[in-house]
């Protein structure tokens, strides 16, 4: 951000500040106008001169943006609002004129001349419809279309705010959901390895750590290197192998042929789930395969797990974990990624594809 811009938006974080500065560029303009019109005239005249046309539109917008429109208008009160804006720019437009005629000419004007009556101002509707009216509420119609943009950017950024908000508290609250019952499946394992007082038990530990390390202190941005989730996923493949012992075979693949980001967390989950109903519910000889790769900016993930044929898969088997991610997924990757789930008979397959984020 250069420093003009930076300028420009604290001068416009002040409410009336943006006031001063549209009313001090329309008298600046009228200035020049009546510089055009009068150029025979005295400087300081043709100061007095705009500035009995500044006033009425001040008091017209303000007129309209502080009292009819949110009093009446907003409030349905349309008969009153209309009846009194159509009376406001004929008493307006008369005051321009009165303060025109009685009191800049009369401040600025030298020798003798004959000045309109107030009645005969009043009553001369031609002359405050053809010029007064516009000069006077040009400037008003401008001042409430800024005021409009204005308050239709300030409630835009208010939603964008209020959902950006939301989204986090979204994604931490899937977090909450995730990181707890991993720490319950982890802890369970520990537990049941002391009871048979494995000697492995110092090595999990130290993998649970730096997978806790993980999860606590580098999961906290929106999106993480998918080298610290790799490295983050072997621990956790590790810390699963030292339970099932030669029982289970997990293949990882990786074809990372450039560095990209992810959401951190949502690989981890689908392993999860491919270790908790794959190999926890499979008493033969378990089999993980999973496949990542990465190219053009673009991450593709695929994890199979073998089920046993002894048990059917209940359709909603799965659905509390996968639900997370896609809840996690639409936050993060809004029309950009691809969820694929495909059961078979012995074989339970994820495909997940990732676009740039």
């Amino acid at each position: 951000m250069n420093k003009q811009t930076e300028i420009f938006n604290k001068l416009t974080k002040s409410k009336w500040m943006v006031d001063i500065l549209f009313w001090v560029c329309v008298y600046f303009l009228d200035v020049l106008k009546f510089f055009g019109i009068y150029s025979d005239e005295p400087f300081l005249s043709i100061l007095v001169y705009s500035l009995s046309t500044l006033l009425p539109s001040i008091v017209g917008a303000y007129f309209l943006y502080l009292f009819a429109i949110p009093y009446l208008y907003l409030q349905k009160r349309y008969f009153l609002f209309y009846s009194l804006s159509i009376s406001s720019l004929y008493i307006i437009s008369a005051y321009g004129r009165i303060l025109m005629v009685h009191v800049a000419e009369t401040l600025v004007r030298q020798g003798e001349f004959e000045q309109e009556s107030i009645w005969e101002i009043l009553t001369d509707w031609k002359i405050l419809v053809i010029k007064y009216f516009p000069a006077i509420y040009l400037p008003v119609f401008m001042f409430l279309f800024m005021k409009f943009v204005l308050y239709f950017k300030k409630n835009e950024e208010r939603r964008n705010n209020l959902e950006k908000e939301k989204s986090i508290a979204e994604l931490n609250a899937l977090k909450s959901q995730l990181n707890p019952h991993f720490l319950f499946n982890t802890l369970n394992n520990i537990y049941l390895l002391a009871i048979e007082k494995s000697p492995k038990i110092p090595e999990v530990i130290e993998k649970l750590s730096a997978i806790l390390d993980h999860i606590l202190y580098r999961c906290n941005s929106e999106i993480v290197p998918i080298s610290s989730e790799i490295t983050l996923l072997e621990n956790y493949i590790s810390l699963e192998k030292l339970r099932y012992d030669e029982r289970l075979e997990v293949i990882f693949d990786k074809e990372i042929k450039q560095p990209v980001s992810i959401a951190p967390l949502i690989l981890l989950s689908l392993v999860e789930n491919a270790f908790k109903h794959g190999a926890g519910e499979d008493s033969g000889s378990p089999k993980i395969r999973i496949l990542l790769k990465s190219e053009n900016s673009r991450i593709d993930f695929q994890i199979s797990n073998t089920i046993s044929e002894s048990k059917t898969l209940p359709e909603n088997k799965n659905s509390i974990g996968l639900l997370n991610i896609r809840k996690q997924l639409d936050l993060i990757y809004p029309n950009n990624y691809n969820l694929e789930i495909i059961k078979g008979k012995s074989l339970f397959t994820v495909k997940l594809e990732l676009g740039s984020n």
